[in-house]
């Protein structure tokens, strides 16, 4: 089990174990290098109190230090992992709810003979757990519950409809009896059973602040963020697109450091191979990310470096292997999951840790569905309203599959229930209920596929990936600030513009939002139909049954459908990704 997960902690490792658990860790030392082991024990007279397995980073742990040394609690190291253990100790499972950061641990209770497994509130760290017959089998990734000669890896219609779906369930997870602990939650096994817990939530509040108060606080609290976010003993940098959310963590973050010891911003990017002269706006990309990206860096001042890939790049069996192993499943975003696998592979050789904007779109209001009736007023996942967006995944499956699946009615029955989740203010009509829940549904349901391609993508090469927007304080701000705030001048992101108005080069703070980058290079498309063309000629294959042959084969022949034919790309490369993960990792599909 702990081989699973060298790459997510490849510095070192530990087993402690008693009559009544075993705890295995691997880590990724990223503060205090020398003094962080795991699993980290607390003795009292010899008498162990309370055992940890701790993933992730707490940002106020000098702070809750402090607290706990007035207290009367002593600290052996300068770790979080020790600062997490000992507010356990001192405040229980209530001490969630003091931590600011991105975590996923585990705490075994010698006194109590209890296991706490706990995720932070947006669920940025993954934690998956399978119950047995005489207890629970808990990792960071499916990969590592699997690994148990206990836990089978099999994958039923709802696993497939997570797969697919562009709208996942929170805890469902995609193999069979391997939920994972659901963000904002505490899982306790004991002799009494299991029993979970919520112990944060989003909540709906009045917003007494005027517009100038709100720009005002909004910065204070991204400030404090992002320089939270710089704590480490390991290299630090920040992606950049050229996009505002990226600009926006990147100056506050380089303002930070000069102040803070005058040290110079580690800034990576991303290109393709002549991006920039097969470049073609559409209705998703307006221009190429590589002018703004420029741009920024001179603004900066950073020690920048361009990652350019190539199509070669993009399907290098390696690579692709890679990502599908990385995933525990097929990635439902083609390249996009190759190309970020390639930029954490690049930035691990110089970094450590890496910041992004992501969650920025989602709080502020930077998708097209925040602003455009059409696909804000329908009656399902603004993100999922075209019509189109699930044939453009599926459009290979075999039509006997796709009716199994029942995508639509999934989905409709999964949004009526997270829309019952929604916290509203009393007498909230409108607009303004309705932007509260399609806010809702993004920080909870389309995130998630953004957060967890982040984190696996990165930790396949033990990136460690912080996400300053996610910070609860600032989040819980933002989502009580009447829409007619968030978007007071008609613009996308208008209260992030203009809390950003002073750090940004005037070009990018006017750019509208624009998606992660893909390759425009045909080379690409047939690249993929050349794969496709292989599992078709191998009748062991283990995706052909699942594939519309029909389809398929005239997939093959048809002429070149370059770069823009999404229905085409997506649909051939999960088509891949599905020959790659059944092949790879012995899984067993059931109908």
């Amino acid at each position: 089990m702990a081989a699973s997960l060298d790459r997510r902690g490849p510095d070192s490792g530990g087993v402690w174990q008693d009559e009544y658990v075993t705890l295995i860790f691997r880590r990724l030392a990223v503060i205090d290098l020398a003094g962080g082991g795991q699993p980290m024990v607390a003795e009292e007279d010899g008498r162990v109190l309370a055992v940890l397995n701790y993933t992730g980073e707490v940002f106020n742990f000098a702070e809750l230090r402090d607290d706990l040394r007035r207290r009367g609690h002593r600290f052996r190291t300068r770790s979080d992992t020790e600062v997490v253990l000992r507010a356990y100790l001192e405040w229980g499972a209530a001490c969630a709810e003091r931590l600011v950061g991105m975590f996923a641990f585990a705490v075994w209770d010698a006194r109590t003979r209890e296991l706490l497994l706990i995720r932070d509130r947006f669920g940025i760290y993954p934690l998956y757990y399978h119950r047995t017959p005489h207890g629970v089998i808990f990792g960071s990734e499916p990969k590592a519950v699997l690994a148990h000669p206990d836990v089978p890896a099999v994958v039923d219609l709802d696993g497939l409809r997570e797969v697919l779906s562009f709208a996942p369930m929170p805890g469902r997870g995609v193999y069979r009896d391997v939920p994972e602990v659901e963000p904002g939650q505490i899982v306790r096994f004991g002799v009494g059973g299991m029993t979970a817990t919520r112990y944060w939530r989003l909540t709906a509040r009045p917003h007494t602040d005027d517009l100038p108060a709100t720009v005002a606080r909004v910065r204070e609290l991204l400030e404090d963020s992002v320089a939270g976010q710089l704590v480490s003993d390991v290299p630090i940098c920040v992606q950049l697109s050229g996009g505002l959310d990226s600009s926006v963590v990147a100056a506050l973050a380089a303002r930070a450091l000069r102040e803070r010891d005058g040290s110079t911003l580690r800034t990576f990017s991303i290109d393709f191979e002549g991006h920039v002269q097969r470049f073609r706006a559409g209705e998703m990309y307006g221009d190429p990310d590589a002018p703004y990206v420029a741009e920024m860096v001179r603004r900066l001042g950073s020690d920048h470096t361009e990652v350019v890939v190539g199509s070669g790049d993009l399907l290098d069996e390696r690579v692709r292997a890679g990502v599908v192993r990385a995933l525990d499943m097929p990635a439902p975003a083609g390249e996009m999951y190759t190309s970020l696998y390639l930029l954490s592979e690049h930035i691990r050789g110089h970094s450590t840790v890496t910041m992004t904007g992501d969650a920025a779109d989602e709080l502020f209001g930077g998708y097209r569905w925040f602003h455009e009736g059409w696909y804000r007023d329908r009656d399902a996942f603004p993100w999922l309203a075209a019509s189109h967006r699930m044939e453009m995944l599926t459009g290979l499956l075999h039509r006997d599959l796709v009716a199994d699946l029942g995508l639509e009615e999934h989905q409709r029955d999964h949004y009526h229930a997270a829309l019952a989740e929604v916290p509203r203010l009393p007498g909230e009509t409108g607009l303004d209920r309705r932007i509260r829940e399609i806010t809702y549904l993004n920080l909870t349901r389309y995130l998630r596929v953004i957060l967890d391609r982040k984190d696996r993508m990165g930790m396949a090469s033990a990136l460690e990936g912080r996400v300053p927007f996610l910070d609860h304080r600032l989040v819980e701000y933002v989502f009580n600030v009447p829409w007619a705030m968030r978007s007071f001048d008609g613009r996308e992101k208008s209260l992030l513009r203009a809390a950003a108005r002073d750090l940004l080069p005037e070009a990018v703070l006017r750019r509208t939002k624009a998606p992660f980058p893909s390759t425009q290079d045909p080379a690409y498309a047939r690249g993929l139909r050349a794969r496709l063309a292989a599992i078709l000629d191998d009748d062991r294959s283990p995706v052909r049954p699942l594939l519309d042959l029909r389809r398929a084969e005239a997939v093959l022949h048809t002429p070149d459908h370059g770069a823009r034919s999404g229905v085409t790309r997506l649909s051939l490369d999960l088509a891949v990704q599905l020959d790659h993960w059944l092949t790879g990792n012995a899984v067993e599909l059931v109908r």
